[in-house]
């Protein structure tokens, strides 16, 4: 590192007192050269004699900027699946950061900023400090990454894309209840005999959820899949059908009325009935 100090007055004696670096003089400019600079709270003092040996003093105002040894990112107190409308507390750890007053660390999910915090902390030694986010889930986070960067601030004079640290990401696991998807059958639902009928209570949850079906009769069905067939519809199908669908979260259920009819069922609609017609039929002896 190289600062430059200028004198004003030609013939003045001017140096630069420092516990640290070489100085030297060319003309009115003096030079400061450090290699390494290890002291976090040096301030060189420049000084110069006016002819009426009058010494002036200026002390040259000096930032260490540290970058941070590593950035990290966690959820508080909590490892393992989460759970859908909780609130969970997100922590960006930045570690050997000076000055973290400079700091600026912004948390992410996926590509979007959540939000931007900055330290109070003025101490001009590196330091490590936690940063914290809450934030509530919804499912829509399941699978979803979320990280942190450190942005360290060198001010006006330093480079115009200052020194940025990213955390590893970390992916949220969210357990939510069934919830049913698509429309729901209408009711009742109208199965002529014979034909197939088929029941669905498809359903989204994590953890995966499974299926429980009983009959009209009251009896459980054997079928384990969110889609209850039968091949051949008959009156004793009639009724009203109950699936669960459950997993560690919740239960959802679903209540299907089923009306069977036969091949000739003939529906009123708006007053309007079926006619019935009887057709007699005379039979003539011709002799």
């Amino acid at each position: 590192m190289l600062i430059l100090y200028e004198a004003r007055c030609i013939d003045n004696i001017f140096n630069l007192e420092s516990p640290v670096g070489l100085t030297s003089i060319n003309g009115t400019t003096m030079f400061w050269t450090i290699e390494r600079l290890t002291e976090w709270l040096t301030s060189p003092i420049c000084y110069y004699n006016t002819d009426t040996d009058v010494q002036c003093c200026t002390i040259l105002p000096i930032t260490v900027y540290q970058p941070p040894d590593n950035v990290s990112v966690s959820f508080v107190d909590h490892t393992g699946p989460m759970f859908e409308g909780k609130q969970y507390t997100l922590q960006c750890t930045v570690e050997e950061v000076a000055p973290v007053e400079n700091l600026t660390v912004t948390f992410y999910r996926g590509q979007t900023a959540l939000g931007q915090l900055q330290s109070k902390n003025n101490n001009p030694k590196p330091v490590t400090e936690t940063f914290s986010l809450n934030i509530t889930l919804s499912k829509e986070d399941n699978g979803v990454q979320y990280w942190c960067e450190a942005k360290l601030e060198l001010g006006p004079y330093g480079p115009q894309l200052p020194p940025v640290e990213t955390s590893q990401t970390i992916t949220a696991t969210v357990f939510y209840k069934p919830q049913l998807e698509g429309s729901l059958h209408p009711e009742p639902i109208t199965v002529l005999e014979g034909e197939p009928l088929q029941l669905n209570c498809s359903a989204l949850g994590n953890p995966g959820p499974s299926y429980t079906w009983t009959l009209p009769s009251g009896s459980p069905s054997t079928s384990s899949s969110s889609v209850l067939i039968i091949n051949s519809a008959t009156f004793a199908d009639e009724g009203k059908y109950t699936c669960s669908v459950s997993n560690d979260v919740g239960t959802a259920t679903v209540e299907l009325n089923v009306e069977v009819r036969g091949e000739f069922y003939c529906p009123v609609f708006r007053g309007f009935g079926c006619v019935a017609f009887t057709v007699a039929f005379s039979q003539h002896d011709e002799n």
